[in-house]
């Protein structure tokens, strides 16, 4: 049991409804921070040391709040913006509690967690709790564009870290933390050719979409499932009518892998794609790997064997999985500091219209993250 009370799970839910009634879609810069204002007052009445970097790109600010103590901190990391746009709320996904589930936009990915962050270190604060290490709590306001321009931030406040925590929600039916990811990357490809009319004209066109279904094909045999590497590509637009040889045409596409070795192969194949086309056509590709793979090594497995002990001592079971998707945790895994993700709550629904909360489940898996908090060093 954490040493500092965090409450009744249903004390958590109350307030957590406020943060998710807020709704902080990544593109609202003004949206997200009227959330990080109420974490920042609920910060400062406490006593925390706080730095509001100011947004940059159209995107929203990002707050650091420090703890006092000596040597380095446990730093616990956590994004405010969700894939919802304004009025997902309202037409969509209302908050809502049925049974053991609590539905709302964003409430799973990751406002539970981030807002077990933010709690648990207001009520460390309040309470006076001593810890083993200070503690930096980082809240951003990108992730789910790929922390554009939260990533140098993120790996500054790692480097001088002992630990890294990631309250991203727990995963599957088995409620699972995180000791790997995969690495994530993403391309743009842009297909220029020549038009004509599809019937009198024919053999002067080149056609912008047949290469690049050529190429769509090409980069799905990267596909290696066994091997962990995966592809998708969508969006894809191109041309304008039946009667036009299209001279334009492109796609964006998504790619997972286990390695960076993987991303070095996938990226070295997409990328000699590019230039003149047999077609006629020519390609310009752009993009590349975005995060890389969150390997599970000695200091993550240290850290959910931690995690773990404090599960079971608060009543429950905590697995561990390697996740496709990727987080902030690719980050700081990668420049070796100790990291675990999933430590939120645990639910379904991701990015999706039935994204819930096993609302239960919010004091014990809080009162895990913060016993961590209290005690890594």
């Amino acid at each position: 049991m954490p040493a500092t009370p965090i409450g009744t799970s249903e004390q958590l839910l109350e307030e957590l409804r406020g943060w998710v009634e807020t709704e902080t879609p990544t593109t609202d810069a003004a949206a997200i921070n009227r959330l990080l204002d109420r974490a920042e007052a609920g910060l400062a009445a406490v006593g925390a040391v706080l730095e509001r970097i100011p947004g940059t790109e159209g995107r929203g600010d990002h707050l650091v709040a420090r703890t006092p103590g000596e040597g380095r901190p446990v730093l616990v990391a956590g994004h405010l913006d969700t894939v919802w746009d304004h009025g997902t709320l309202e037409r969509t996904i209302p908050f809502r509690v049925e049974g053991e589930k609590c539905f709302g936009p964003g409430i799973y990915d990751m406002k539970a967690g981030s807002f077990f962050a933010f709690h648990s270190v207001r009520e460390i604060l309040r309470h006076g709790t001593r810890t083993r290490s200070p503690i930096t709590l980082l809240l951003t306001s990108d992730e789910e564009v790929g922390s554009g321009t939260s990533r140098a931030l993120i790996e500054r406040e790692a480097a001088g870290a002992c630990a890294v925590l990631i309250p991203e929600p727990a995963g599957g039916t088995q409620k699972a933390c995180v000791t790997a990811r995969k690495g994530t990357g993403r391309f743009t490809i842009q297909v220029e050719g020549r038009s004509a009319h599809a019937g009198g004209n024919w053999q002067e066109g080149a056609s912008a979409v047949v290469t690049l279904a050529r190429l769509i094909g090409q980069i799905h045999a990267l596909v290696d499932l066994p091997g962990g590497t995966t592809t998708n590509v969508a969006p894809i637009w191109g041309g304008t009518r039946p009667n036009v040889i299209p001279n334009k045409a492109g796609c964006e596409v998504d790619f997972r892998v286990a390695t960076l070795e993987d991303a070095a192969r996938v990226e070295a194949a997409v990328m000699a794609m590019a230039g003149p086309q047999p077609e006629g056509t020519s390609v310009v590709i752009t993009g590349g790997l975005n995060r890389p793979p969150m390997v599970e090594g000695p200091g993550n497995l240290a850290l959910y064997e931690q995690a773990r002990a404090i599960a079971a001592r608060l009543g429950y079971d905590l697995p561990k999985q390697h996740r496709g998707g990727g987080s902030d945790g690719n980050f700081t895994a990668a420049m070796g500091i100790p990291t675990l993700d999933g430590l939120g709550c645990s639910g379904a629904g991701a990015h999706a219209e039935f994204e819930h909360i096993l609302w239960r489940e919010l004091a014990p898996r809080c009162g895990t993250l913060c016993e961590l908090l209290e005690t890594l060093g």
